[in-house]
C-alpha cells in the first residue's frame, strides 16, 4: 500500500510540472501570435498609406496636367481670335480669373499671349490683384490648380530660311510664310492643402503665329 500510494504522488508531481511547461509553452506561442498580429496590422496600415500618398500624388499630376493641357487651348484659342474667349473667364467656374482676363495693359493675358508683355512677373502661386495674379484657377479632383502663362520670345522654325539682313520676314521665315515659333512658358501648379500634396508642371511649348498648332518643346 505504501509503494501504491508513493507511485501516485509521484504520478502527481511529474504530471502538474508537465501542466507548468504546457501553460508556459501557450503562454509563449499567444505572444508570439500577438506579436505577429500587431505587426501584420502595422505593416498593412503602412502599405495603405503609402498607397495612398501614391493616389494622392498620380491626382495631384493629373490636375497639374490638365491645367497645361487647358492653358495651350487657351493660347491657340487666343491667337486665332485676337481675343481671350469669354467662355475661359465669363463665370467663375471658368478656368481664367476675369481680373486676369480683363486686366489693363501690359498685365492682361491678352497681352501676355500677343507678345504685349514678354516674361510677365505674375505667378500661379501667388493669389491677389494683377500682376500677381494666375492667369489659371480652377479646381480640379478636389485640389486647388493655379497656373501661369507667359510668352517667352519668338524663333525661326527649325529648317526655315532667314536671308541675312532680310528683316523679319525672310525667304520662308516671315509670319505669312508660318516660319516663326512663339515659345510659351506654362508653370501649372495643383495642390491639396489637407494633405499638403503639391505637384507641379513647368512645360515650354511653340506654336505657329496663326495659332493653328502647339508643340511641346520642354
Amino acid at each position: 500500500m505504501q509503494i501504491d500510494k508513493e507511485k501516485r504522488q509521484s504520478s502527481g508531481m511529474i504530471h502538474e510540472g508537465e501542466e507548468g511547461v504546457a501553460l508556459l509553452t501557450t503562454l509563449m506561442i499567444m505572444l508570439i501570435m500577438t506579436v505577429l498580429g500587431v505587426g501584420a496590422v502595422v505593416v498593412t496600415g503602412l502599405e495603405n498609406r503609402i498607397a495612398g500618398f501614391q493616389r494622392t500624388g498620380e491626382s495631384a499630376t493629373s490636375a497639374a496636367e490638365s491645367c497645361v493641357g487647358t492653358s495651350v487651348n487657351i493660347i491657340q484659342q487666343t491667337i486665332l481670335q485676337g481675343v481671350v474667349p469669354t467662355a475661359y473667364y465669363a463665370t467663375v467656374a471658368d478656368p481664367v480669373p476675369n481680373a486676369s482676363a480683363t486686366a489693363a495693359f501690359p498685365n492682361s493675358l491678352l497681352d501676355e499671349i500677343m507678345g504685349r508683355s514678354d516674361n510677365n512677373v505674375d505667378s500661379p502661386v501667388v493669389v491677389g490683384a494683377t500682376p500677381a495674379a494666375p492667369d489659371y484657377s480652377q479646381t480640379v479632383g478636389g485640389f486647388a490648380v493655379t497656373g501661369d502663362i507667359d510668352r517667352m520670345y519668338a524663333v525661326p522654325k527649325s529648317g526655315t530660311g532667314f536671308q541675312f539682313a532680310g528683316g523679319y520676314e525672310g525667304i520662308g521665315g516671315g509670319a505669312g510664310g508660318g516660319g516663326v515659333d512663339i515659345l510659351y512658358r506654362i508653370d501649372c501648379r495643383a495642390n491639396l492643402a489637407a494633405t499638403a500634396t503639391e505637384s507641379r508642371i513647368l512645360a515650354v511649348y511653340a506654336c505657329t503665329m496663326t495659332g493653328e498648332t502647339c508643340q511641346k518643346k520642354l
